[in-house]
């Protein structure tokens, strides 16, 4: 019959905590080893980890800076196409005003040659052309030929047929027909006359939206007089 001693429950516990210790110790030592063996770092993978955070970091900023590089150069070629675009449409209107320019010259070259030929009043020039829906312009020249020594005054009187819109009206409505200044008092003063050798006027005409004017008849009168002194006919296809 054999007697055996046992140990008391405490230090039982505690053997048993220090061979739990142990073996923890053991595994981890044979962690780190095993992965340094193995080829694998930990402090060399965390460093690494943390120099691509670092240059993840710098990279975001890169390219934000770029991005707002990229909004600023994209404003700047906005504003010089649109600078460039207004400035091609200056050039375009400047080269369209110097050829009318250049053709007025030579008709009133023209003009001032034939002056001595041609004496008394007369409308050279007539133009009417659609400017909006509801707004035609006209343009008019008139022309004293001889050598008048004073400056005449007057008026122009302007009668308009048109044809109103069919949907406006409906279909196989009859022309219509307006007269300047009269159906218009605020024409009056752009149809007014008072020139020595030549006088251009302009102007707008507003008819009903859609609206295509046929013809257009201009009378010149000079100021005391019931009967015109010159007049023209245009007829619209």
């Amino acid at each position: 019959m054999a007697v055996r001693s046992r140990l008391p429950w405490p230090w039982r516990a505690l053997l048993a905590v220090l061979l739990l210790a142990i073996v923890g110790g053991m595994w981890w030592w044979g962690f780190d080893f095993g992965q340094f063996f193995g080829g694998v770092n930990r402090q060399e993978a965390e460093a690494r980890m943390a120099a691509l955070e670092s240059e993840n970091v710098e990279l975001r900023k890169e390219n934000t800076r770029l991005k707002s590089k990229t909004v600023e150069q994209e404003t700047e070629l906005a504003m010089a196409s649109g600078k460039e675009a207004s400035l091609s449409k200056q050039a375009l209107e400047l080269s369209a005003e110097n050829a009318q320019l250049k053709e007025e010259l030579a008709f009133l070259q023209q003009l001032v040659a034939d002056s001595s030929k041609q004496v008394g009043l007369s409308i050279q020039r007539l133009a009417v052309e659609r400017e909006s829906d509801d707004t035609w312009r006209y343009r008019i020249l008139l022309v004293r030929g001889g050598s008048p020594k004073e400056e005449l005054t007057g008026s122009l009187t302007m009668q308009i047929t048109f044809q109103p819109s069919p949907t406006q009206t409906g279909p196989g409505a009859p022309a219509a027909v307006l007269t300047l200044p009269d159906d218009q008092p605020g024409s009056a003063a752009a149809l007014t006359l008072k020139f020595k050798y030549y006088q251009r006027l302009e102007g707008t005409i507003a008819v009903p939206a859609g609206a295509a004017i046929q013809s257009v008849s201009v009378r010149a009168f000079e100021s005391g007089q019931t009967a015109p002194r010159a007049t023209r006919s245009l007829v619209i296809p």
